[in-house]
């Protein structure tokens, strides 16, 4: 096969298999979602909860690491790091980038809240906790947030490097912050692990839509995912820039 039609055959197998993971992330977290309302989770949730507190009573700095390891996908760090984000690609004149990255944000931060309120699952009880937290439970704000962010960011970084092997590994940091923030919260007792695996799946799913989304700006010619180097503008012009890969 030449390299053109090579080429063309990646450009669409990409999408179409981000679409498939995306459509069976949410549909994983719809059915984790019915299976939690259903109260069929709660064996399951109440004996990794009690596991983690003999654990942490067992060994006490396991305790203070997953405090340092929650405090990575605390609002403030998340925010700091958005913000940074945008701002940096607001001033190299990527600006619908940097649109793109604040909407998918922002716009997850809400429907983990409404989500939430939908849900109306209580945390568990402060008896089990190593530190106590208010608020609803389904599906768990860091490790959503924690997704969301960080699977942005590194493919925004991911792309700036013509190395599959270089690509993967940075998509692999991201991947293993995100999980080290979710498991930290099960490991402190604020969360049911439930609440944590519905947090990854949605945010994963979430961060992967708003990529298909930049990938079908940048086909049309909107440059939303330009080039390293290059701004929006040039991107469209030269008809580079596809979605973060």
């Amino acid at each position: 096969m030449s390299a053109a039609p090579a080429a063309r055959l990646r450009g669409l197998l990409r999408p179409l298999l981000l679409a498939s993971g995306t459509l069976l992330l949410a549909v994983g977290f719809a059915v984790l979602g019915g299976e939690v309302r259903e109260g069929e989770t709660e064996a399951f949730d109440m004996a990794l909860l009690k596991w983690a507190m003999a654990f942490r009573a067992d060994h006490p700095a396991f305790s203070a690491a997953m405090r340092d390891l929650s405090g990575v996908g605390s609002t403030t760090v998340l925010t700091f790091l958005t913000v940074a984000t945008c701002g940096y690609l607001a001033l190299s004149r990527r600006r619908l980038s940097a649109l793109l990255v604040a909407l998918s944000i922002g716009s997850a931060a809400l429907l983990v809240g409404s989500l939430k309120a939908l849900f109306g699952r209580l945390r568990p009880d402060a008896s089990y906790a190593e530190l106590v937290q208010h608020g609803l439970s389904f599906p768990s704000g860091h490790a959503s947030m924690s997704a969301v962010v960080f699977l942005t960011l590194g493919a925004l970084v991911a792309r700036t490097h013509r190395r599959v092997s270089e690509r993967i590994y940075i998509l692999a940091g991201a991947a293993t912050l995100a999980l080290l923030v979710g498991v930290s919260r099960v490991a402190l007792g604020v969360h049911w692990a439930t609440d944590v695996l519905g947090g990854w799946a949605f945010g994963t799913a979430w961060a992967a839509l708003w990529l298909l989304v930049a990938s079908h700006w940048a086909r049309r010619g909107g440059g939303a995912a330009p080039s390293a180097g290059g701004t929006d503008d040039e991107s469209a012009a030269s008809g580079e820039g596809g979605a973060p890969q």
